[in-house]
């Protein structure tokens, strides 16, 4: 077993500080892109936002897709039944806003997800005067220039997509909505300059040409996931998709574990199902720390019973936390940069970010687990079979 432990633990180091090298240039990423000119590319702009039900400050997320700094833009709110509980706030909400507004009704759906069938009978009803499509979700709550920003770099017509992320900020520190955001926020350190980037649902720019000719809406049609299915065909089409982190969104969340489980499950599932490469992965990554860490604690507790030194196993087992914990201070100092106005909350929190990331990889491992043997997710309110990345059975 102590042969076992030092490979593992060499190998969980040496990952662990390829990491922090990568968080590194990840601050770097993030604080060039905040200095730079974000360009003046200004073409029509449509606004996607599905709805469903009644979340944590729902009125004041859809306000703030009302009130971006850019003009030249409409939002449409889709709702998929007219008896949603949603209805009555977004109906307010576009009535009350600057931007043009409207509510669409896209109906039940066939064989793929709800939030998928919303955002196609959306695009399908769209005049061809809008140039860029824009999809955000109805649990963020993005700052006045986002919008801008997020489309401008469309202005390179050398890449196919642009996207962000979310980053949730717990509004009460209860278990499970602080694991929540501590299982959330390496996801942020996914994206980066130069990686294989995926795109977001809830904050991704793309032209109307090249959305249309990557044959997305095809994609979509027996598909749950709307990000992924977009993600899968501009990787087919060979397009590029540049991370915007100012663009970064705060979605303020609260949970029981029953939620927890549901969101975190859902989550690793559909990877599985979408992007197999990145699933198996993650997988090892969080298994191999997971696998230091039980057996660095279990050598430590030998060694102490029989009364024999263990100093060096207690640095290779804390060295890799050492490192984790570097790694999310630095992803922590991006964000802060990142979201000024939620700078003294999200530091309030700080220990949730650092500290809890310590052992959310056991989290991600029943994740993994759960992936491994159901293709069933549960996503408001509805439940979907995953046979395949093209084939969705609701149940």
């Amino acid at each position: 077993m102590e042969t076992l432990f030092y490979i593992v633990a060499t190998l969980q180091i040496l990952l662990g500080a390829y990491l922090v090298w990568h968080a590194v240039e990840w601050l770097g990423y993030v604080r060039r892109r905040l200095h730079a000119d974000p360009g003046f590319y200004s073409p029509r702009v449509a606004v996607l936002c599905p709805c469903k039900g009644i979340e944590p400050g729902l009125e004041r997320n859809l306000q703030s897709l009302t009130e971006f700094v850019r003009q030249n833009y409409e939002i449409f709110f889709i709702l998929a039944s007219g008896s949603d509980p949603a209805r009555s706030i977004v109906e307010r909400v576009a009535k009350g806003s600057k931007a043009k507004a409207q509510v669409i009704l896209a109906g039940s759906p066939t064989n793929c997800g709800e939030k998928v069938n919303n955002l196609r009978t959306a695009i399908e009803q769209l005049p061809p005067e809008f140039e860029v499509l824009v999809f955000a979700d109805s649990d963020g709550r993005p700052n006045k220039n986002w919008l801008h920003n997020l489309v401008a770099p469309l202005g390179d017509v050398r890449i196919g997509a642009t996207t962000t992320m979310r980053w949730l900020i717990p509004n009460q520190t209860n278990l499970p909505t602080a694991l929540l955001a501590a299982w959330n926020a390496p996801l942020v350190t996914m994206l980066s300059e130069k990686g294989k980037n995926f795109c977001w649902g809830g904050g991704t720019a793309i032209r109307r040409s090249t959305f249309e000719q990557s044959g997305v809406l095809d994609a979509w049609r027996n598909s749950v996931s709307d990000d992924y299915s977009l993600t899968r065909a501009l990787q087919h089409s060979n397009r590029s998709i540049a991370f915007v982190p100012e663009c970064l969104t705060p979605s303020y969340v609260e949970t029981d574990f029953h939620g927890l489980l549901e969101f975190t499950n859902r989550q690793v599932l559909i990877t599985r199902v979408y992007a197999d490469q990145v699933w198996r992965a993650a997988a090892f990554t969080h298994l191999l720390y997971c696998v230091t860490l039980v057996l660095g604690l279990i050598l430590i507790g030998s060694e102490f019973i029989e009364q024999r030194p263990a100093f060096h196993i207690v640095m290779l087992t804390f060295l890799p936390i050492l490192l984790s914990c570097l790694r999310s201070s630095l992803r922590l100092i991006g964000v802060t940069e990142t979201l000024p106005a939620a700078r003294s909350q999200i530091m309030g929190q700080a220990w949730i970010y650092i500290l809890f990331t310590i052992f959310m990889p056991f989290l991600f491992l029943l994740n993994f687990v759960n992936s491994l043997v159901t293709r069933k997710i549960y996503w408001r309110g509805m439940a979907y079979q995953l046979i395949g990345p093209e084939q969705t059975r609701i149940i």
